[in-house]
């Protein structure tokens, strides 16, 4: 069985592992993009438009004998149509024909077999040196793929520390990249919470946290989670596959447990 080596917090070997069957595995996009579409779907917001807009005002048709077309006009106010009140759909400015509604079923659904095999597929694309260059990750520097670390990581309480041990594994262009990424949004969104927008960066994949996710979250696009909590979502930003993650050795292990 292939072997991987484990760095500890300075970037020295110290020592290693076997390497899980889960990374001989050849990812499969589709399955990826299809977890990662279905999942992004359940946090959308539902979205609907008023059943009586643009039928709160007085207009009604005159009929025949006018020489005026029969679209409503407002009581009482000579010629204004029903364009200007938003009554009928084939005026101009009216409302809309066939409005969104509320009753629309927008989240999606998938076989637990089709998403456990997502999840599998990327996590097998982030052991591999192309995928993640196809994901924008800078690798030149890094000494292994997939990189595994210490165990004492997850002990770490200090967002400076982790940031060093971080540029210790050549991880360091990565940061200062993803750090620039930080761009203002175009559009309404910068008025909606969310003004700034950026590229995701490493993903630390633990067993127990003992202080590294409070330590980690101010690092600029790095995201740290549990195990047993991975998720297209983290593993798969957006349906792109092969993130760069830093496994500790206990998590890795713990991937000997997925059925291949």
């Amino acid at each position: 069985m292939e072997k991987i080596n484990v760095y500890n917090l300075e970037g020295h070997k110290k020592g290693f592992i076997d390497k899980p069957k889960i990374f001989d595995l050849k990812p499969r996009i589709d399955l990826i993009q299809m977890g990662s579409s279905i999942s992004q779907s359940k946090n959308k917001q539902i979205q609907g438009r008023d059943k009586r807009a643009g039928l709160r005002n007085t207009a009604e048709g005159w009929g025949t004998g006018h020489g005026l077309s029969r679209a409503p006009r407002i009581k009482g106010s000579g010629f204004i149509t029903a364009r200007q009140v938003g009554r009928v759909p084939f005026a101009k400015g009216g409302r809309r024909t066939h409005p969104i509604k509320s009753e629309k079923k927008i989240e999606k659904k998938i076989n637990k077999q089709v998403n456990k095999q997502s999840i599998i597929y990327a996590i097998s694309a982030s052991g591999d040196k192309s995928w993640i260059k196809k994901g924008g990750f800078y690798i030149e520097n890094i000494p292994e793929i997939p990189l595994v670390v210490d165990d004492k990581i997850q002990t770490i309480k200090k967002t400076s520390k982790i940031y060093s041990i971080l540029c210790s594994l050549g991880l360091k262009e990565d940061l200062i990249k993803i750090k620039k990424s930080k761009k203002i949004r175009a559009g309404k969104g910068k008025s909606r919470g969310r003004k700034y927008k950026k590229k995701k960066g490493i993903l630390i994949v633990i067993k127990d946290d003992f202080g590294i996710i409070k330590a980690s979250r101010n690092i600029s696009g790095t995201d740290v989670i549990k195990v047993e909590n991975l998720s297209i979502n983290a593993l798969a930003p957006g349906g792109t596959s092969g993130r760069l993650i830093l496994w500790t050795q206990s998590a890795i292990n713990e991937l000997n447990n997925y059925e291949v």
